[in-house]
């Protein structure tokens, strides 16, 4: 893999597909481009009168749809209380190991893929790092904290409750925390349950050593909203909520009625989902096509795919054709020989994007 700064390359692909004489179609981000659903929009017009300091710990509406959406979907039976807002999922992300006060003596484990914030929040805090997607690699090792995703970016991988048992059972052996970030939960095909580390054939109806994190940036179009949650272990939560409450990390009280509504509305979640899921199978099957092989690509927002050539020069290719994908060694070693397409485009660019992809290999 070429070691090149993220920012930089993104930047040079996306100068490669302007400079191409194509039309620039880009499909390098998981930006929502749905709109935010109108229930949602009311909510938050509604609450616009808000001269008084919100609730850090969110309003119990809140707190309240949160649990009930989390029985709907995956049949928890959680305690409003052990809920918390956040300011969008990748600030408690960044933040996590610092506020659990990890440092130079603790290490993390991060997915051997996986969005790079995992790695740069036990930077900050000056832990140790491990990318392991086995726990078996870590030999003797005590990790404090094991972040999971599911279902996985960049590489749409689902993990299933076998999966989830089996590392949630080995941290509490080793008293570790495990958290899952599952902020692309709910954007599986049609007819399939999503499955969080809350659901209770995964935890035996305890919550303690785990977190789940969620978001609501992607199943609701509300990525300008900034808005997520932190939910599970009873003390964890509460040391969080402390805090939180101190450091003046608070949803803005407008916000928090916006997430009610959309908690609150199973609707527009199924439609998304189903409209992503049309993106995933036009963009597989164009891949296919093109000589690639894709790989997982079952649930979320992006298509993982290979055709065994180095990662930078298919999307410097596929940049001078104009269409912009992410290079996989972005977000691991193992991913140099891969690319990330998103199906977050416009369905119109998404079908010229197939298009690009079905004559790659021509």
């Amino acid at each position: 893999m070429v070691s090149w700064n993220i920012v930089e390359v993104a930047a040079e692909l996306r100068e490669r597909a302007e400079a191409s004489g194509c039309t620039v179609l880009d499909l390098s981000a998981g930006t929502p481009t749905l709109p935010t659903p109108q229930v949602v929009q009311q909510a938050l017009a509604a609450a616009a009168d808000a001269p008084g300091y919100p609730a850090t710990h969110g309003s119990a509406a809140l707190r309240q749809a949160y649990a009930d959406w989390a029985g709907r979907a995956f049949a928890a039976a959680l305690d409003p209380e052990l809920v918390l807002p956040t300011i969008g999922s990748k600030e408690l992300i960044a933040g996590l190991p610092a506020l659990l006060g990890l440092g130079r003596d603790d290490l993390v484990v991060v997915p051997e893929l996986s969005y790079p914030t995992y790695r740069l929040g036990a930077q900050r805090a000056g832990c140790r790092i491990l990318a392991a997607d086995s726990l078996t690699a870590l030999g003797p090792q005590r990790p404090r904290l094991v972040w999971l995703n599911t279902p996985g970016n960049p590489t749409g991988r689902v993990l299933g409750v076998p999966h989830l048992r089996k590392v949630l059972q080995w941290a509490r052996d080793r008293n570790a925390l495990v958290a899952s970030d599952e902020c692309y939960l709910e954007l599986q095909p049609p007819g399939q349950r999503p499955v969080s580390i809350l659901d209770p054939e995964v935890n035996d109806g305890e919550l303690g050593n785990l977190l789940a994190v969620h978001s609501l940036s992607k199943r609701s179009a509300m990525a300008g909203y900034r808005v997520g949650f932190v939910s599970g272990d009873p003390s964890v939560v509460a040391d969080l909520l402390a805090l939180r409450r101190s450091l003046g990390l608070i949803v803005p009280g407008p916000i928090q009625a916006a997430a009610t509504a959309a908690l609150n509305d199973d609707a527009h979640v199924a439609d998304a989902a189903a409209h992503y899921d049309r993106h995933r199978q036009v963009l597989r099957q164009a891949l296919e096509a093109g000589g690639f092989r894709v790989d997982d690509s079952t649930a979320g927002l992006f298509v993982w795919a290979s055709n065994g050539e180095e990662d930078v020069l298919v999307t410097r290719r596929l940049a001078e054709k104009g269409l912009v994908v992410a290079p996989g060694g972005f977000y691991g070693p193992t991913g140099a020989a891969h690319i990330r397409v998103a199906l977050t485009a416009n369905t119109s660019d998404t079908l010229a994007a197939a298009d690009i992809l079905r004559h790659f290999g021509d």
